[in-house]
């Protein structure tokens, strides 16, 4: 576990702690954290909370959770070794053979989800969320996906190190663009 001391807010509550989360039984308020930061709507948040209790089920997934000090979670991250007959593998493969990368789908953890309240990011959460989660995989590589415009999760990916592999990823249902990044393990801790 990892404590985050708050940052001048005056509240106990800004003190973070991360450590194993039990994902299936806090799906609902891990789902909150994901409807803010991500600006998810209540039919998407139904759609999610079944594809991230059928992924919970699958051999090597696993979560940590970022919570305050009196228990309220603020952020988490989920991932499993890769597969490639799961849906995101069969949507991402062409794209990724069509750029050389096809082999990043074998002995690959990917990192499913990764989300932190608003009001607790930039502060260091995600980066010790994700390089945690990837620092305990088995796989000699990481991957994941992340909508392909500049922001400020894709600069924590690029400082941690990873790379573009494909770029304008469509995913059916998903109004914007993603793109496909890839790093070796263990991540940069810089």
């Amino acid at each position: 576990m990892l404590r985050f001391p708050g940052h001048g807010h005056g509240h106990r509550d800004a003190d973070v702690v991360i450590g194993p989360l039990d994902l299936a039984a806090r799906v609902d308020e891990a789902l909150a954290v994901q409807a803010l930061a991500f600006g998810l709507g209540a039919d998407e948040i139904a759609v999610r909370r079944q594809i991230v209790l059928r992924h919970l089920t699958y051999p090597g997934a696993r979560a940590l959770g970022a919570t305050t000090v009196d228990g309220r979670l603020v952020g988490f991250v989920y991932g499993m070794p890769n597969d490639r007959a799961h849906w995101w593998s069969t949507v991402v493969e062409p794209y990724l053979r069509g750029q050389g990368h096809d082999g990043w789908l074998d002995e690959s953890f990917v990192i499913t989800e990764l989300h932190v309240h608003p009001r607790f990011q930039n502060r260091g959460v995600g980066r010790t969320l994700i390089t945690f989660i990837t620092d305990t995989a088995a796989e000699p590589r990481s991957i994941l996906s992340a909508i392909d415009i500049d922001s400020p999760a894709r600069g924590l990916y690029r400082s941690l190190g990873y790379e573009d592999l494909a770029r304008q990823v469509l995913f059916p249902s998903a109004p914007k663009p993603y793109a496909v990044m890839g790093a070796p393990l263990p991540l940069r801790h810089a």
